[in-house]
C-alpha cells in the first residue's frame, strides 16, 4: 500500500509539474509583449515637420494595418464599401462622381475630399467638423449615407477574420479589436499619403526649371494683381487650411461650417483644399460644381459672388466678380496648377490595396 502511494505521489508531482511548466508557457505565449517598430514619416524637402500625436505615433506594423483598413469593406454593413471605394489612388484619393453614393445608393450632398498630406491638415471633413484624423476615421462607418454600419458589427467581422487579431496584435500589443484602435490605424497609414514630388517641387529643389508659360502663371498665382490665389492657397501645401466663403454662391443652400456650429457667421464656409493634383481629383468644389480647371479659373475670373453672405475678407475682387483675367492670362495660371501634379504619388505601391 505505501508503495502504491508513494508511486501516485511521484505521478502528481510530475502531471503538477507539466502543467505548471505549460501554463507558464502558455502564460508568456499570450502575454508577449509586442513593440511595435517606430518610423518617421517621410517628409520631402520644404515641408514643414508634422505633428505625429503622442499616442498614436507611426509604425511599421501600424502603418501596415492601416492600409488593409482603408480598403476593408467588412467596414461597411453589406460589406461593399470601403474608404478606398470614395478615394481611390488613382483619381488622387478622390472621387470622380460630383456626390458620392454609399452602399444604399443614396447619394450624398458634397463631393469625396482628396487624401494627401493629411498630416499637417488643421480639422477634417468639408465644413471642418472633425478636429484630428482619427475623429475623422468614425464617422464613415455609421454615416447612414455612406457605409451604413454600426460600430460593435464592423469590429466583430474584423475580429472574426482570419488575419485582423493578429495584425492588431503586432500593431498595437492586443489582438482584442476596438473601434478606437481601427481609426487609429486608419489615420497612421492616412498620415503616410505624402504628395511631393510634383514638378513643381522640383523647381523649388532646383532640379529643373518652369517653362515661361508655367513661370508667368506662377507669377499671377502669387500677384495681388494676378489671379491672387497665394492668399488662401500659399506655401508647400497650397493651402492655408482655413475655412473660408470663397463666394460660390450669392444665396446658400449648403452652410457648411455653420451647420456645424451654429454660428450665422459661418454660414457659407468651406475647407480650403489643396491644390495639388488637381488633375486627377476633378471635379471641383465642395459640391463638385465644376468639372474642369478651366470652369474653375473662370469662376475666379468673372464668376465670384461678391453679395454671398461671410466671403472670406482675401476675395478683394469679389466686388467686380472676380479678377479678370485674358484668355492668354488663364492658359497661364492653369499651365502653373498643372505643374502641381504628382504621377508618383498615385502609383506609390505602398499606398495600393494590399489585397
Amino acid at each position: 500500500m505505501k508503495a502504491y502511494l508513494a508511486i501516485l505521489l511521484v505521478f502528481f508531482l510530475a502531471v503538477n509539474c507539466k502543467k505548471k511548466d505549460f501554463e507558464e508557457e502558455e502564460c508568456t505565449t499570450t502575454e508577449k509583449s509586442y513593440e511595435p517598430t517606430i518610423v518617421q514619416p517621410n517628409i520631402p524637402q520644404g515641408f514643414p515637420q508634422m505633428a505625429i500625436p503622442q499616442d498614436n505615433p507611426l509604425t511599421i506594423e501600424g502603418i501596415e494595418l492601416g492600409r488593409h483598413l482603408f480598403y476593408e469593406k467588412k467596414l461597411s454593413g453589406n460589406n461593399t464599401m470601403s474608404c478606398g471605394s470614395c478615394h481611390a489612388p488613382s483619381l488622387g484619393f478622390s472621387d470622380s462622381a460630383r456626390f458620392s453614393v454609399g452602399i444604399d445608393n443614396i447619394a450624398g450632398t458634397r463631393q469625396a475630399m482628396p487624401i494627401m498630406n493629411l498630416g499637417w491638415k488643421l480639422n477634417f471633413f468639408w465644413d471642418g467638423r472633425s478636429a484630428t484624423l482619427e475623429d475623422q476615421a468614425f464617422l464613415p462607418v455609421v454615416d447612414e449615407i455612406e457605409m451604413h454600419e454600426n460600430w460593435p458589427n464592423a469590429v466583430s467581422k474584423l475580429q472574426s477574420d482570419p488575419i485582423y487579431p493578429d495584425m492588431f496584435r503586432k500593431a498595437f500589443g492586443t489582438d482584442v479589436i476596438d473601434s478606437v484602435l481601427v481609426v487609429k490605424a486608419i489615420a497612421q497609414f492616412e498620415r503616410t499619403l505624402i504628395s511631393g514630388n510634383s514638378k513643381y517641387d522640383r523647381v523649388l529643389r532646383r532640379e529643373e526649371g518652369f517653362t515661361p508659360q508655367e513661370a508667368n502663371g506662377f507669377s499671377l498665382f502669387s500677384s495681388l494683381t494676378g489671379g491672387d490665389c497665394f492668399h488662401c492657397h500659399g506655401g508647400i501645401l497650397t493651402t492655408d487650411h482655413s475655412i473660408q466663403n470663397n463666394g460660390l454662391d450669392a444665396t446658400l443652400t449648403d452652410l457648411g461650417l455653420g451647420a456645424v456650429t451654429g454660428l450665422s457667421s459661418d454660414n457659407g464656409k468651406f475647407k480650403v483644399p489643396s491644390l495639388r493634383n488637381l488633375v486627377f481629383t476633378a471635379p471641383y468644389m465642395h459640391d463638385g460644381r465644376f468639372n474642369t480647371l478651366d470652369e474653375v479659373i473662370d469662376f475666379y475670373s468673372t464668376g465670384v459672388h461678391g453679395s454671398s453672405p461671410n466671403i472670406s475678407p482675401n476675395m478683394e475682387f469679389a466686388s467686380q466678380g472676380g479678377v479678370n483675367l485674358t484668355p492668354g492670362e488663364k492658359a497661364d495660371l492653369k499651365a502653373f496648377l498643372l505643374t502641381l501634379t504628382d504621377s508618383s504619388f498615385i502609383t506609390n505601391p505602398d499606398f495600393q490595396d494590399p489585397n
